[in-house]
């Protein structure tokens, strides 16, 4: 009797890092169960590609969850707070950007734990990179290795010995290998979104961090970048 894949949670929000992970954990025989997470965020058409994404990677079971942290604001992302545009790469890279929302990966990290140790999967999947978005707290390697011990404190399967791994396997990569990765993994990367501030009709702007950093790790990868923008429309 042939022995069954492994399970992990793949935290799943539709853009390029989140669909690589998945894609990745796939690829390395893990059974999908993809968290996605509606927070009250204004680019909330990426719960759409993310739907979409789950669909082509054929999770095994997809869950929308609404955990809407704009009631505390705090962010271009969930506040009534102005997106910066036409940032340059310096720019970006000052320091912590108005579009970090307070404590996303660590609220979303405890869920996809809690989940996870419901499914009997000792293992979480993480699109968090720290080497092309600016200076955001949550995608640094010693908080992850924090959070992955603070799993295995805080639960009952840890102290029974089942331990938890956090893996964010994009961690250290530009843009343009992700985008490679993901293209050699045959992922489809016209379902995914990225924008933060995105037309009513679900157009990407083209101008915020989130889309220059995708259209520059598209063209550096030299794969066709087939996102719709606002401009090329």
């Amino acid at each position: 009797m042939s022995t069954p894949n492994p399970r992990a949670v793949v935290l799943l929000s539709g853009g390029i890092d989140s669909t690589t992970t998945a894609a990745v954990a796939r690829d390395q025989g893990f059974d999908l169960y993809a968290l996605t997470i509606y927070y009250g965020q204004r680019h909330a058409v990426e719960l759409e590609a993310a739907r979409k994404v789950a669909e082509s990677l054929h999770v095994i079971r997809h869950i929308l969850l609404n955990i809407d942290l704009s009631v505390f604001g705090g962010s271009a992302l969930t506040a009534d707070i102005e997106v910066p545009k036409e940032r340059t790469a310096a720019q970006m890279g000052e320091d912590i950007p108005i579009t970090y929302v307070p404590a996303r990966n660590t609220v979303f990290l405890s869920l996809a734990l809690g989940w996870a140790e419901t499914l009997g999967a000792q293992t979480i999947f993480i699109g968090a990179n720290a080497v092309d978005y600016s200076g955001y707290p949550d995608c640094r390697p010693d908080y992850l290795a924090a959070f992955e011990q603070t799993a295995n404190l805080a639960t009952k399967a840890g102290r029974e010995g089942k331990r938890f791994s956090i893996q964010a396997p994009l961690l250290m990569l530009t843009k343009a290998e992700i985008i490679r990765w993901g293209a050699r993994l045959g992922v489809d990367y016209s379902l995914t979104h990225s924008c933060y501030d995105p037309t009513p009709e679900g157009l990407a702007c083209a101008r915020c961090d989130s889309c220059l950093i995708r259209s520059r790790g598209f063209s550096e990868a030299g794969v066709p970048d087939p996102t719709h923008y606002v401009s090329s429309n």
